[in-house]
């Protein structure tokens, strides 16, 4: 199969799995959803979901976050890990959108980028995921897969998400990058992967991959 018949081939197998794609971290806008995937960093988003209500019941907005201390975002927010750095970026970049964009999240690849903890992943599942931009943000359950699946050389998630938009269509972009991270929680997680339950890589999957899932 060519990178381009296996696409298809993904597109197709993942749209009759998947054919609705939920995003699955709880939120009520673009801020919620921002501070919700950066507390996703080395985070389950279900620990999230379980985290961010008291969150946003304190900080609905920038407005109301920047009222409460580093200390009492960190002291709610300690269960999903990093608490020390999320906290201060959590206030940080709420002060920063007051001042700047006057409480709205900008809707802006490179701006959003500039906020702080935020990085080119979550940048791209804000402007995929609130504002319907066309992105592919590339998470460990993408980048192996589309390695496994000779999408990606496998060399970083840099290099994954370069490829992965040179063969899938943009137009399935925002759907398809969920629609893998679904398919590799449920038949391919990260621990004790087992080929007999990951059949798009006992169709497609690389000699590599192949030999190290047996």
């Amino acid at each position: 199969m060519t990178k381009k018949e296996k696409a298809a081939y993904i597109i197709n197998e993942l749209d009759i799995l998947f054919p609705e794609t939920p995003i699955p971290l709880n939120h009520s806008d673009p801020y919620t959803l921002l501070i919700a995937v950066l507390l996703s960093a080395q985070c389950t988003d279900e620990r999230v979901n379980k985290i961010t209500p008291l969150l946003f019941k304190k900080g609905p907005s920038p407005f109301e976050m920047v009222k409460l201390s580093v200390e009492e975002i960190k002291a709610i927010i300690r269960p999903c890990g990093l608490s020390p750095k999320k906290s201060q970026a959590i206030w940080n970049l709420s002060a920063i959108l007051i001042a700047k964009y006057k409480g709205e999240v900008p809707v802006s690849f490179e701006l959003l980028e500039e906020l702080p903890g935020v990085g080119h992943k979550t940048a791209s599942v804000v402007m995929s995921q609130a504002f319907g931009f066309p992105a592919f943000p590339v998470d460990t359950h993408i980048h192996r897969l589309l390695t496994r699946w000779g999408i990606s050389s496998g060399k970083n998630v840099v290099e994954t998400e370069k490829a992965a938009k040179k063969v899938f269509p943009i137009e399935t972009w925002n759907k398809l990058h969920l629609q893998i991270i679904f398919y590799g929680r449920l038949f391919s997680p990260a621990r004790s992967p087992k080929l007999a339950n990951d059949y798009i890589t006992r169709s497609i999957g690389t000699t590599r991959a192949l030999k190290e899932l047996k």
